[in-house]
């Protein structure tokens, strides 16, 4: 379409398109015929593809999502080409998932690996650059499941489908304090100091006697406020 085509009034173009307006009537049964199809890839693709999708699912269904986009509004496009694709891309997920099943060298290339994140209560600063997760990210997942300081968490995981597995300290160890700054009213109703001689470190969380300690053992920074414990 050329420049001396485009005219602002045109609202035939504009709401049409090119196409005849009778042609949303045939838009109409090429969406019926093709969502159709689509539940029945999906179905057999199996329950996965509802619930929490790996890496390669959530692939096909973006690629799904592309196939079906042309036959549904192209007049010139046929929807047995979509219908052909679907199955296609159907035949080769099955075909990916039964070589996951037998090599766990496909699983880890295609399916990614678990990430330790905090370990006894010390953040993982180099695992979380790698899944590009800011402090206060973790820290609200954290917040979600009622974590507020540190101590409280012997392990986080993300797991390979984007996940996240939170295991607990019994009891809960001092810690760094992840209620927000601002909120000095939680802060004081849940929290309070251990003591003037441990302290937590703000990069990472790790706890120790600073007058030991004048940088951190864990991430070399030098600053550190009081470690808290429920109370």
């Amino acid at each position: 379409m050329d420049a001396q085509s485009i005219h602002f009034n045109d609202w035939q173009r504009i709401l049409f398109g090119n196409a005849p307006a009778i042609f949303l009537v045939e838009v109409l049964i090429r969406a019926i015929c093709t969502y159709a199809v689509l539940l029945i890839v999906i179905r057999l693709l199996g329950k996965r593809m509802s619930g929490q999708l790996t890496i390669t699912e959530m692939a096909v269904m973006l690629t799904l999502g592309a196939i079906i986009s042309v036959p549904m509004q192209m007049p010139e496009r046929g929807i047995l080409h979509g219908v052909v694709m679907l199955f296609f891309v159907l035949a080769f997920q099955r075909g990916l998932t039964w070589f996951i099943f037998k090599s766990q060298k496909v699983e880890a290339l295609t399916q990614g690996h678990i990430i330790l994140l905090v370990k006894d209560g010390v953040l993982q600063l180099r695992e979380l650059g790698k899944v590009n997760m800011s402090r206060e990210q973790l820290f609200a997942i954290l917040r979600s499941e009622g974590i507020y300081q540190l101590g409280e968490v012997k392990r986080v995981y993300q797991e390979a489908n984007g996940s996240f597995s939170i295991y607990v300290n019994q009891p809960a160890r001092p810690g760094y304090s992840i209620v927000p700054q601002m909120d000095h009213q939680l802060q004081h109703d849940i929290q309070q100091p251990v003591g003037d001689d441990l302290f937590a470190c703000r990069n990472c969380g790790n706890v120790a006697k600073k007058s030991t300690q004048e940088a951190c053992s864990q991430c070399g920074h030098l600053d550190w406020e009081n470690a808290v414990q429920q109370k």
